[in-house]
């Protein structure tokens, strides 16, 4: 079981009608991405071109970042408003689309370009996936 997992389960109060599965989901993918992300945007800066890479590094820093902060404040749940964690999610969501679209343009030269794209597709379906989920 992953600690997400684990935490969830031994908050103490009702998570209300939430689907724990995509949540844990949400909740890892958005670490992950971000992970990614960091990684990617520090390998693009080691590249010997990387003036041609400054609109994936910009964008993978801000897809960290915002997953980041989606993947704690999913994680909190004590005065959960539905209208922020949508909110949240629909911002995350997107921007991990427009990063992984712009890895994807360097993804035959770059295999960090293509990992980072995939985490951020993944994310991307986690962030909808729990959206669809909410009441």
């Amino acid at each position: 079981m992953h600690t997400v997992e684990q935490m969830l389960d031994a908050y103490p109060k009702d998570l209300g009608g939430i689907d724990r599965a995509k949540l844990t989901e949400c909740i890892q993918a958005c670490f992950e991405c971000a992970q990614t992300c960091t990684a990617c945007a520090d390998a693009c800066l080691s590249e010997d071109m990387v003036a041609d890479l400054t609109k994936c590094i910009r964008t993978n820093l801000d897809c960290a970042d915002i997953c980041t902060t989606t993947g704690s404040a999913l994680s909190r749940h004590t005065g959960y408003d539905a209208n922020v964690t949508r909110a949240l999610l629909e911002a995350c969501a997107t921007v991990c689309k427009s990063c992984a679209d712009n890895c994807d343009e360097h993804a035959s030269m770059h295999e960090h370009c293509r990992i980072c794209a995939e985490a951020c597709r993944r994310c991307e379906r986690a962030c909808r996936d729990l959206i669809s989920s909410l009441g």
